[in-house]
């Protein structure tokens, strides 16, 4: 039996809520199955202005327009990350300035940040990678002292937390994804936007609605909607939100099994890491991640492709990730990268990411841990 690197899986009501959705005769966004949604990440990830969107790509780009990014604006970011969390900040004009990432959690080096900030510097980005939280506290304080915002991409993070807080409430702004690689899914694409700072509360409902003011009209508060400000369709459809209702129903025994499985292939694999075959993740003590992604370092890259062919012979699926975006054809045109690549380019190179999803069964690991095992007992 082939092992997929990822695979939807249904795991409470997702069905029945979409037949009821479609039944109820509404579809678009702003419906019963969306208030349900929005209740839920309230109470369970204690923000309480929350908004669905079609995708995270969609909420990094109406976090640009909310702190107001313009031609010549810089932001900070890693360039070890998805294009989107670039895209949202080149469509509005933004300079990107790409610092490199720390060794043993992948995100964003703090230590560099400072050096990178210039008079242009209008935000700095963060990206939880794998749901593993970026120094927080200490981005927080160099934003503070620069008058900068943070945006919190992540897209990986639903569940993890830093410190005891959960990730995407520490910033200005925080954006989550449920695409269909993601452990909590509204069936393909989605996305969710978090807004931790009071000022942009008004306006993301105007730009929302595609810079109408259709939000007050809705509530009563004027008798009729106009054109007000910019902004773009950014609303999540009824079927989406019963979906991803299913999903959040059961979102702690996703987390459990998938941090179950995580820490299956952790114990089966760390032989190899004591032999200095691989490397695991490391996860510092004040985070609580999600079991996200289970990812290893290989010595190279002609490594790391030797080991995808021999789990493919195998019928096992397993993955690199990002291509660091300062390295591509228009990440050279748009963006700049600050200081020196030690880390980014090297660890991309190297990092090879296992099948992990919810109905991964405990003996796929073993198998899958196995033949890794025998890949290097052959070639190490």
């Amino acid at each position: 039996m082939k092992i997929p690197f990822n695979k939807v899986s249904e795991v409470g009501n997702e069905k029945k809520y979409i037949n009821e959705a479609i039944d109820s005769g509404y579809l678009s966004g702003d419906g019963l199955f969306e208030d349900k949604c929005t209740n839920w990440f309230s109470r369970n990830l204690g923000a309480s202005n929350v908004m669905m969107t079609p995708s995270c790509t969609h909420a990094l780009e109406m976090m640009a327009l909310l702190i107001g990014i313009k031609e010549g604006d810089e932001v900070i970011m890693p360039s070890y990350t998805f294009v989107s969390t670039a895209n949202a900040f080149v469509l509005r004009g933004a300079k990107v300035v790409f610092v490199d990432i720390r060794e043993d959690n992948l995100n964003i080096d703090e230590t560099l940040i400072e050096s990178a900030i210039t008079s242009k510097t209008k935000a700095i980005v963060v990206v939880h990678y794998a749901g593993v939280a970026c120094e927080m506290d200490v981005i927080m304080d160099i934003a503070s002292r620069h008058s900068l915002y943070v945006l919190e991409d992540a897209a990986q993070a639903l569940m993890a937390k830093y410190k005891g807080r959960n990730l995407g409430t520490i910033g200005h702004l925080g954006a989550f994804s449920f695409h269909e690689t993601k452990n909590i899914t509204s069936g393909g694409e989605g996305g969710l936007l978090l807004i931790n700072d009071e000022r942009f509360i008004d306006r993301a409902e105007i730009i929302r609605e595609k810079g109408t003011n259709r939000k007050q009209f809705k509530d009563g508060q004027i008798d009729k909607y106009s054109w007000v400000d910019i902004g773009s369709s950014y609303l999540s459809t009824e079927l989406q939100s019963a979906f991803l209702l299913g999903q959040l129903e059961q979102a702690s025994r996703i987390t459990d099994k998938r941090l179950e499985l995580w820490t299956e292939y952790y114990r089966a694999l760390a032989c190899l890491e004591e032999k200095e075959f691989v490397r695991l993740p490391i996860i510092s003590d004040v985070c609580e991640h999600n079991g996200h992604i289970f990812h290893l370092l290989l010595s190279n890259k002609k490594q790391r492709g030797d080991l995808i062919s021999y789990l493919k012979n195998k019928d096992v699926m397993a993955v690199f990730h990002y291509i660091p975006l300062h390295s591509t054809s228009f990440g050279q045109k748009v963006a700049r990268f600050q200081g020196n690549d030690k880390v980014t380019s090297s660890l991309s190179d190297r990092l090879l990411r296992l099948p992990l999803f919810h109905s991964l069964e405990h003996q796929d690991v073993k198998l899958i841990s196995d033949h890794i095992k025998n890949f290097f007992n052959q070639n190490g």
